[in-house]
């Protein structure tokens, strides 16, 4: 087993344990992808972690310095908010159910949707989010 730590151009940023590491985008685009053992981490692959949004594609909901919680094992459901892999790439949206199957939606209208072939790519739930040194300001999505 691998934890794999992603670097990105946009959007979240890792809070977790690995120094330097960071995390999915919401915008999109993945520059590079470092992997590391198992035993190199303390974190198990189906812990929550955190990330902090640093770009636009999930405003208004969502926005530039907010912390978010990502549940690895969430239930999916029309209208979660997602962390996904997409063609080697990690984006953060909403899913959407179509009648033709799934999508994954940006809140954001300057950012595309994306059709799912199946919610394989998807990767953890959004469950919380929060304002940094705001604990009050926090938001429960499940």
């Amino acid at each position: 087993m691998t934890i794999q730590t992603t670097v990105i151009r946009d959007d979240l940023s890792a809070a977790g344990p690995l120094p330097g590491a960071r995390a999915p985008s919401g915008g999109g685009v993945v520059r590079d992808a470092t992997s590391v053992g198992a035993n190199d981490s303390p974190c198990s692959g189906s812990e929550s972690f955190v990330l902090r949004v640093l770009g636009t594609s999930m405003e208004p909901e969502f926005n530039e310095g907010e912390i978010i919680v990502i549940e690895p094992d969430g239930q999916l459901r029309d209208g979660s908010y997602v962390l996904a892999e997409h063609r080697g790439e990690w984006i953060f949206r909403q899913l959407c159910a179509d009648p033709s199957g799934w999508r994954l939606h940006a809140l954001n209208p300057a950012f595309a949707d994306i059709t799912l072939a199946d919610l394989s790519a998807v990767r953890g739930v959004i469950i919380q989010k929060a304002l940094p040194g705001r604990r009050r300001a926090s938001k429960r999505y499940i």
